[in-house]
């Protein structure tokens, strides 16, 4: 048997302010990677970009592929189809792994135990209701073993097998995929982990560039009609409105 790949993927749209610093971390936490003796690849989806997201990508020595159709479950799935690791890492592009996280990573996925796994989330900002929010998250991702799309790994025919991310959602694709994932974990006997020990430092921009209204109106939306409101790109706008 050869040695074990992982494919790291990084969606990517309008993300030249963010996603240099981003590339340092991954390459910095890959480190960890080489110690176990394990081969990596860094794979950047330009989610059809209109900034220099491509450029900088390219320019750290990653692989740029292009997804048109901008939506963050498609762009996952083009960096994944172009991926020739054992496993699949997606990180996005405002989140830095460390090298600490890379290594509890290796440490389940080496058990052969684990099909796929998620971290908790640490922001980046000291904002006390967003801080509360995201440990309520930490909790119930720990609990119902759900995983963050920030830090996802996975292994690649398991992905595969169920399709990767559904193109029917434009927010909340990572719960699709957790519970086909339990599921198939289930059938299969192997694990779905969240790791906690050391948390995945992400962005809270969110927060500074949508006013308390902006983020109210969409989680009302998605109280009263869930299902409607994430299948709606424009009611998702917080994703998809380029604003940075």
């Amino acid at each position: 048997m050869g040695r074990l790949k992982i494919s790291i993927v990084i969606p990517a749209f309008n993300e030249e302010r963010l996603l240099g610093e981003t590339l340092r971390e991954v390459a910095r936490a890959t480190g960890a990677l080489a110690e176990r003796g394990c081969e990596h690849e860094l794979i950047v989806c330009d989610n059809n970009s209109t900034d220099r997201t491509a450029e900088i990508a390219r320019a750290a020595g990653a692989r740029v592929v292009f997804e048109p159709i901008n939506q963050i479950g498609r762009a996952r799935n083009s960096g994944a189809a172009a991926a020739s690791g054992d496993w699949l890492l997606f990180i996005d592009a405002d989140s830095h792994p460390s090298a600490e996280l890379f290594r509890a990573m290796l440490t389940e996925i080496q058990t052969g135990r684990c099909l796929a796994g998620g971290s908790v989330l640490k922001l980046d900002v000291g904002d006390f209701v967003a801080n509360f929010i995201t440990a309520i998250w930490n909790l119930v991702s720990r609990y119902k073993r759900w995983v963050a799309g920030s830090f996802i790994f996975v292994e690649t025919a398991a992905f595969r097998s169920l399709g990767g991310f559904s193109h029917e959602f434009f927010a909340g694709e990572e719960l699709d995929l957790s519970r086909r994932l339990i599921q198939l974990a289930k059938e299969r006997g192997r694990e779905i982990v969240i790791l906690h020990r050391h948390p995945l430092r992400t962005s809270a921009r969110k927060v500074k560039l949508y006013s308390g209204r902006e983020h109210l109106r969409f989680m009302l939306k998605a109280f009263l009609n869930h299902k409607r409101t994430i299948r709606d790109r424009t009611a998702c706008y917080q994703w998809y409105d380029g604003r940075r």
